[in-house]
């Protein structure tokens, strides 16, 4: 019997998993927790990864949909996607202690909307419809918002004044993401105003870099993130569109023996809300299959850190 070890190189896209954005989302979770006691309530996923929604509902939090699910009185945080208005208004109105865990990247799109409607312009918001960050930002920009996703979509665009008119993207979506929306919202608006390439999320654009050089040296790609995580579902797409192989998976539980079958070198990234314990166990799952070698991808080394609310920072000291 063939007693062969499989060699298995690994090779880790750099950056990969938790942007800081993620970051100060799950430890204002984290410190609310702490300061106030459990339960602390969430609306929505605070970001979109189960093993990190189970692990914080087991300290204490507690996720709902809406906020008529949140007992009076009870400490709130809403996610890192940002949330409408209206959200904000009605929690006021009960007068509920809010932590806002929106990613400060998101509030920054939120805030140049509202200053171009004070403007007088009306506002063109690239992103995908349903997104929990589109559904706030529509949310969050008063008068008229123009939801498009795709060129097509630029070319079906109705609006009032074409010399008035500005854009905003979703987040999650990068520079390559947008570029085609971009050009075209220009070629048929050339009065069209927007963000500079430097307002793009960068964690969205270093990890599709990231994704883009490991493709070009591996079998396979595995992606690490939930499925209804947008920048995830990118990750693999950008592997397949490069000809690799790429799957998306929640977890080391999610990957197929089969999909090893006359591979040896396996590229491994995490979407910005994978924690890299779920990459580690992943590694060693792979493990179960050869002998693994695991590399670094050369890459960017991210040092943005967001500050706490201010309830939070003496908590956090």
């Amino acid at each position: 019997m063939d007693q062969t070890v499989k060699d298995l190189q690994v090779i880790l896209a750099q950056p990969r998993g938790f942007c800081a954005g993620v970051e100060r989302a799950i430890e204002i979770v984290e410190r609310a927790i702490e300061k106030y006691g459990p339960p602390v309530y969430v609306r929505h996923e605070i970001v979109h990864n189960k093993f990190v929604v189970d692990c914080l509902k087991q300290s204490g939090a507690i996720f709902v949909e809406e906020l008529d699910e949140i007992p009076d009185g009870a400490v709130t945080v809403f996610s890192a996607h940002g949330v409408s208005r209206q959200v904000v208004d009605t929690a006021a109105a009960r007068g509920l202690p809010v932590l806002d865990a929106t990613c400060p990247l998101v509030s920054k799109v939120h805030k140049e909307g509202q200053h171009h409607v004070t403007s007088g312009r009306e506002v063109v918001l690239i992103g995908h419809e349903g997104h929990p960050e589109v559904e706030g930002t529509l949310g969050q920009i008063p008068g008229k918002v123009h939801l498009v996703t795709t060129e097509e979509d630029v070319r079906n665009l109705q609006v009032d004044d074409p010399a008035a008119l500005a854009y905003v993207t979703q987040t999650t979506l990068s520079v390559d993401d947008t570029r085609g929306v971009i050009e075209a919202l220009r070629a048929r608006f050339p009065e069209i105003t927007g963000p500079d390439v430097k307002d793009i999320c960068y964690a969205t654009q270093n990890r599709q870099r990231a994704v883009r050089e490991l493709a070009g040296q591996v079998e396979i790609l595995l992606v690490v993130g939930a499925r209804n995580s947008s920048n995830s579902n990118r990750l693999r797409e950008i592997g397949t569109e490069m000809g690799v192989p790429s799957y998306l998976l929640d977890d080391a539980t999610g990957l197929d023996p089969a999909w090893l079958d006359g591979v040896s070198t396996i590229g491994i990234t995490a979407g910005a809300s994978a924690p890299e314990q779920l990459v580690e166990e992943l590694v060693a799952r792979l493990a179960d299959f050869g002998r693994v070698t695991v590399s670094p991808l050369a890459g960017v080394q991210e040092n943005m850190k967001f500050k706490l609310p201010r309830e939070l920072i003496e908590a956090a000291e």
